[in-house]
């Protein structure tokens, strides 16, 4: 047996610490597999050692029936399930961005039909270094070539997220993916393996060494100045990712699959630990059966790998030839490789002998570390802002156009349009015009699914931050007529053991848990990616929410554009003069400071009910939240985000008096910009004295192609459109 040194065990990322656990648990020292098997284990990736304490805070029960498995999560929609969950592919696609992204895609979809769910769309967060740098913008590209050359082939559509720039991500990018399934509720399937003496059998593409150390390497550790780290990044296939979604269905739809588990990061261990510890047994299997696509495959590197398209099933004892017969016929490996043994052990043979031999519950429960936290020195320091001495523009005009030109609120066409959006023909609300809209079939009801996260909010004040972030989602969902309903997250931040770092955490995890408990939405699934740094510091904090709701009748649907003539134009919610952290002082006065808006969760739960009520009455013509750029951009947005409207407005009136520049591009919180038909007006008001929400009349849409804005702007649509639809893509030249 190999000696283990002190040099092997921190290569596989186990601290002294970590390696004394180990020692005390099996009594001896591990064998060279086991100890692989432990590190992927017991990395931050897969056992959560330091957030997970703080997990616990989040929700799980919100307004809507919560399903909580064990990959994946979601809700009961009129006997439906409706699926999601969102993970980082951060590490993998700063090293390798085209097949980081791919295999990020494909790994969150198998997280998604494992559970017996149909993947119907696709959504993702990216976030990047400032375009001017020319590594970024090969990062932005790459990333892209990977979600739509994996999503496209795979035949599941890319419907929503959103991207961000901050100088902050150069180094370390982020790739958040999040995926949709949909199933009648009792097809469920859970990731346990169960029932002593059945099969365990390995389905999908053989193994190699791509990806070996791929969670503990890359997840778990920050990158070094001029670190390569490709050989760990996995290659993925999404044409067999396409056989194996749909064998993998109708092996679930004969019965015989008691449980099932994708083998993502940590591979077969992952697999056959979890599987067993959920259920309560034990798993044996025996490597020789492991179909592979390498020689000399060590049992290590073989329980390590986390090559792409691959899984694991506990069939009933007796029916392996049938679900084995149904994965051949898709082309796909399908072989029994152990079975499911009563002494709660994971057993590993290679070559006659048992080469691991730990209790499933040691894998799958590693320490649990009370992190220290700190506030960081300078947050004080960047929430001060001095408005006395801050210029105001000398031209709003100018002053819009750029921030629309600026690459984070800029038109994404270049991107949305090289993903198909419309495969399997659920889409109803198209990428650009608000939350994506996915109609269920045989049903009147409609999904909607939003991503989103104000980075720079949650590094000046990152509890409020976060609570935003999950407030802005759900207006995201409103302004389609959805119900907020649930959420998955997925958290993004520097070293936890850095207590500066780990204070971000603590502070968005408190925050989301606080907003989601005030606006009765549960957390249903999610993921934690620590270690985002790079030499010059951490990333921003960047808790990406992923949120979900229902439309109550597809018919009932509604975009942010103007799109008639002459019709009201009214703002709900209070405007105040708040322009910390916004994107007019990045853009403009290229600062990042000051304290971020102020959020009222209780107006902020009054304004979105009154809203969803406009809509479900069909009194209103588009909605808008007003977010990133404030009033000016959203109202820009509304005139031209849908061209074959491309209606003007006329605005004599503004809800507050305060500075100009506050009162166009301030980002206060909790508004939302209507339209609606001057005969629905009593009503509207009505409603909105109902919920407590103020209300104001600031204009009308008009055929004028213009947008007027008092005395402060007056733009021609044609002007407003240029800037924003094509100054992304010439960012990229």
């Amino acid at each position: 047996m190999t000696r283990i040194t002190k040099e092997i065990y921190q290569s596989l990322g186990l601290s002294d610490l970590l390696y004394q656990r180990i020692l005390e648990i099996l009594n001896r020292q591990p064998t060279l597999t086991e100890l692989a098997m432990l590190s992927v284990e017991w990395s931050e990736h897969c056992g959560y050692l330091c957030s997970r304490k703080w997990l616990r805070l989040l929700p799980r029960e919100g307004r809507f029936k919560t399903l909580i498995g064990e990959d994946s999560g979601g809700i009961i929609v009129d006997g439906w399930a409706i699926i999601f969950k969102m993970e980082s592919h951060n590490h993998p696609s700063q090293v390798e961005p085209k097949q980081g992204a791919a295999t990020g895609i494909g790994g969150i979809i198998r997280d998604i039909f494992t559970a017996g769910a149909r993947p119907i769309a696709l959504l993702d967060s990216l976030r990047f270094g400032n375009l001017d740098d020319p590594y970024n913008r090969y990062l932005l590209k790459g990333v892209i070539e990977g979600i739509q050359g994996y999503g496209n082939c795979v035949g599941v559509p890319t419907v929503g997220g959103e991207i961000y720039f901050e100088e902050a991500y150069t180094g370390n990018c982020l790739v958040n993916v999040m995926c949709i399934g949909i199933a009648k509720r009792d097809e469920l399937k859970r990731a346990r393996a169960s029932g002593i003496g059945n099969a365990i059998i390995y389905a999908g593409a053989s193994t190699g060494r791509d990806g070996i150390g791929g969670c503990s390497v890359l997840a778990s550790a920050e990158f070094a100045e001029g670190e390569e780290k490709r050989p760990t990044v996995q290659i993925g296939d999404p044409f067999m990712e396409k056989c194996l979604i749909e064998a993998t269905l109708e092996a679930i739809a004969t019965g015989f699959v008691v449980g099932i588990k994708d083998m993502g990061a940590a591979g077969l261990t992952c697999s056959t630990s979890e599987m067993a510890s959920s259920g309560g047994v034990g798993i044996t299997i025996d490597l020789k059966y492991v179909p592979r696509r390498e020689e000399d495959m060590q049992p290590w590197e073989l329980m390590m790998s986390e090559s792409q398209e691959r899984m694991i099933l506990c069939v009933k004892k007796g029916r392996e030839r049938d679900i084995c017969n149904i994965y051949s016929r898709w082309g796909l490996n399908a072989v029994v490789i152990g079975h499911v043994c009563p002494d709660k052990t994971v057993k590993v043979k290679h070559n006659g002998k048992i080469v691991a031999n730990i209790p499933a519950s040691a894998l799958t429960n590693p320490p649990v570390f009370d992190m220290p936290y700190r506030e960081p020195d300078y947050i004080k320091e960047i929430k001060k802002l001095n408005l006395s001495v801050l210029p105001l523009p000398t031209d709003y005009n100018s002053t819009l156009l750029r921030i629309l030109a600026s690459p984070a609120i800029a038109n994404k066409h270049w991107v949305y349009e090289q993903y198909d959006h419309m495969v399997q023909v659920n889409t109803v609300v198209r990428p650009g015009l608000g939350a994506a809209v996915l109609r269920i079939k045989d049903s009147k009801r409609a999904i909607a699914a939003t991503t989103d996260c104000n980075s720079r909010y949650c590094f000046i004040n990152p509890y409020r931050g976060a609570q935003i972030a999950v407030a802005e989602a759900a207006r995201n969902l409103i302004c389609v007529g959805a119900q907020p309903a649930a959420i998955t997250d997925c958290l993004n931040f520097g070293n936890p053991q850095k207590p500066d770092r780990f204070w971000y955490f603590k502070s968005c995890l408190e925050g989301i848990a606080e907003a989601c408990r005030f606006l009765g939405l549960s957390v249903v699934s999610g993921n934690v990616s620590f270690y985002n740094e790079n030499p010059n510091g951490a990333i921003y904090p960047t808790p990406t929410i992923g949120m979900v709701g229902v439309i109550d009748d597809v018919k009932m649907i509604n975009t942010q554009s103007f799109k008639k003539d002459g019709e009201l134009i009214i703002i709900l919610g209070n405007s105040r003069e708040e322009l910390g952290g916004s994107e007019y002082l990045k853009v403009i006065h290229r600062m990042v400071c000051g304290e971020i808006p102020d959020l009222d969760l209780s107006l902020e739960m009054r304004t979105q009910e009154a809203v969803l009520n406009m809509i479900r009455e069909g009194l209103i013509s588009s909605a808008h939240d007003c977010s990133e750029g404030g009033l000016a951009v959203t109202l820009a947005e509304c005139c031209v985000s849908q061209e074959e409207f491309m209606l003007g407005a006329e605005i004599d009136r503004l809800p507050c008096i305060c500075r100009p520049d506050a009162l166009l591009f301030g980002e206060s919180q909790s508004r939302f910009v209507i339209s609606a038909s001057e005969e629905y007006f009593a009503r509207i008001k009505q409603i909105a004295k109902e919920n407590n929400v103020p209300l104001y009349l600031i204009g009308r849409t008009t055929k004028v192609r213009k947008l007027k804005i008092l005395n402060y702007i007056d733009l021609p649509l044609e002007e407003i459109y240029k800037s924003w639809y094509n100054s992304f893509v010439n960012y990229l030249r």
